[in-house]
């Protein structure tokens, strides 16, 4: 194949028994990628691929590297995949794809791609090394200025010792992994703080309202990126009601059925468990703070349990109609809420 015109669809492509191996190897991605075996069981390595295996390098081959935009992202999966094993980035490479983003390679990649190396890299087991590298690149900059906007910014150092935003950003996702497999859930962790790359500065270290700021910003980025729908709604509601679980124990009784109420958890039972990991996630991923002890978690799920438990078929039961059904069921739950919170103090 060889590059015509920009983007991943401008190669032509050349099949012919004169073309030899080397040749052949001479256009995969990474030399890792660029050793082949006879079948006499020899490989054959014209470009280092077995070295730097053994050093742990992610290098590439040739210059044909950065024909494809798409391997920019690629890479950084890659090396989210073997961060645990030790692989980095070989300099050479770095500075290859920092030039294929000055040189606007990135801008021609369509939203499903971006997306489905996204979530593949979110799904690896150092996510968080997969936005840090496209950040050395430039390229988190150019694909989610969202997340990008949030390093450098400071937050109260109280609650915060790693004062960053992006820090802290990148500490939720690494530990929305280490809590989950869900691809929503990691998503969710990632995206939950974008409001604070709008805060004033004048405002700053505080983020007053960043929730609602942040919602707006997680629907214009998964409208952008096309995100499914599933992962999409996760996102938004742990980006708005994340700062109610923070404060689960001081809730009034009507502001706990409310939350439960805006996730949809009487028709979702299910995103309770979602919206519980991303949150605890944003409580562990601070510097400090990964091995504590977290006592919201289960009592949310106390209060949904609480609630689950007032059946409407007694209320009809009990000569309740029409309206009445509801408002006696609100009524109910209420009060449940309140015994509980109460017996628990």
């Amino acid at each position: 194949e060889r590059k015509q015109d920009s983007g991943y669809h401008g190669f032509a492509v050349r099949s012919d028994p004169e073309i030899t191996l080397e040749e052949d190897l001479l256009r995969r991605d990474l030399t890792i990628n660029a050793i082949a075996e006879d079948d006499e069981g020899r490989l054959i390595d014209p470009y280092g691929g077995e070295r730097d295996l053994q050093q742990r390098v992610l290098r590439h081959v040739s210059p044909a590297f950065a024909e494809d935009p798409l391997r920019i992202l690629r890479l950084c999966r890659y090396a989210a995949r073997y961060h645990s094993f030790g692989f980095s980035v070989a300099p050479e490479t770095m500075t290859l794809l920092q030039e294929m983003v000055s040189n606007g390679e990135v801008d021609t990649l369509v939203a499903e791609r971006v997306w489905q190396e996204t979530a593949s890299a979110l799904l690896e087991e150092s996510p968080a090394i997969y936005f840090t590298q496209l950040r050395q690149t430039g390229a988190l900059g150019r694909i989610f200025p969202e997340i990008d906007r949030l390093f450098g910014v400071p937050q109260p150092p109280h609650h915060h010792p790693e004062i960053d935003c992006g820090v802290h950003t990148m500490m939720v996702l690494t530990q929305a992994a280490r809590l989950s497999t869900d691809l929503a859930v990691r998503f969710a962790a990632l995206v939950h703080d974008l409001g604070k790359g709008t805060t004033a500065v004048d405002l700053l270290p505080r983020h007053i309202a960043h929730e609602e700021r942040g919602e707006k910003l997680v629907k214009e980025l998964c409208r952008r990126l096309k995100v499914p729908s599933r992962v999409t709604e996760l996102a938004r509601l742990v980006t708005r009601y994340h700062g109610l679980y923070h404060r689960a124990e001081e809730l009034r009784p009507e502001t706990v059925l409310k939350l439960f109420q805006q996730l949809d958890l009487f028709r979702r039972p299910q995103r309770l468990e979602q919206f519980l990991l991303a949150c605890e996630a944003d409580s562990r991923g601070r510097q400090g703070f990964a091995d504590n002890h977290y006592r919201q978690p289960q009592r949310l799920r106390d209060y949904f349990q609480a609630v689950m438990a007032v059946e409407s078929q007694a209320i009809i039961a009990a000569g309740f109609r029409g309206k009445a059904i509801g408002e006696e069921l609100q009524r109910r739950r209420i009060e449940q809420l309140r015994l509980l919170a109460k017996r628990d103090g």
